[in-house]
């Protein structure tokens, strides 16, 4: 699938800089969006379009997720000389470490019988989040009412991560936004390239230069710059952005 005139035009030009950054979500972004998470296997193209971008030299390709790392390990089957950032930057390069167990699984407790009541929910327990899913619920009065009394019953001082037809609570304060600008200073990157399709992915958006590339994945209000269709339309970009550094 090709990608936008002025897309191209910018993937061009960042193709010829050094330390290159190039930093991506995966659920809605590498992965389509699916019901249970756990399935969500990579688009096809995927992992073959970011080894190749890994492979260049001068370039450091990143998974960005709100998923745990090795759930993110797991269900993408990625391997390579990535850099992997999960629980929304809280694991930055290795898990999270266990002092905040404790109040992830109070959480959990606290918000199981909320989501066990409405068919379709799911509670996903992450390392340092708890996910309320309801895009399998069929009743979207249902599903709205669910995630409504889920925020209702969090504790003020745990941070908020609505995304698409999800809340996640996470037990920490970390975000995607402020890990991504950590990796870039530890890389001394000259250039970022960020792909995302959530909300909780507009934190890295909103930290980018102008000489950077945020590209929003779907539809949607947001502070990128550039956007792709849906995961197919990612592929042809990586792909396209592989062809440059080559």
């Amino acid at each position: 699938m090709t990608v936008s005139p002025d897309l191209a035009t910018a993937l061009a030009g960042l193709a010829g800089r050094r330390p290159l950054l190039v930093a991506t979500d995966y659920d809605g972004v590498l992965s389509p969006l699916v019901g249970d998470p756990r399935a969500a296997g990579p688009a096809p193209g995927a992992a073959e379009a970011l080894a190749r971008v890994a492979a260049a030299d001068g370039v450091t390709v990143a998974l960005v997720s709100g998923r745990g790392l090795e759930d993110l390990q797991a269900v993408s089957g990625f391997s390579g000389p990535y850099r992997w950032i999960g629980s929304h930057g809280a694991e930055f390069d290795g898990p999270l470490t266990g002092q905040l167990a404790g109040r992830r699984d109070a959480l959990a407790e606290a918000l199981a019988p909320l989501v066990t009541a409405v068919p379709g929910a799911l509670l996903e327990v992450k390392p340092a989040s708890v996910a309320v899913h309801v895009r399998q619920v069929a009743d979207p009065a249902a599903a709205a009412a669910l995630l409504a009394s889920a925020d209702a019953a969090v504790d003020a001082s745990l941070t908020k991560k609505p995304g698409k037809a999800v809340l996640e609570v996470a037990v920490t304060d970390a975000d995607k936004g402020s890990a991504v600008t950590r990796l870039r200073g530890e890389l001394g990157a000259a250039a970022v390239v960020y792909l995302g399709d959530d909300r909780t992915d507009e934190d890295v958006f909103r930290s980018l230069g102008p000489d950077d590339a945020g590209i929003k994945v779907g539809e949607g209000e947001t502070a990128a710059r550039y956007r792709v269709a849906d995961p197919d339309a990612v592929v042809g970009a990586l792909r396209l952005l592989a062809d440059l550094l080559s």
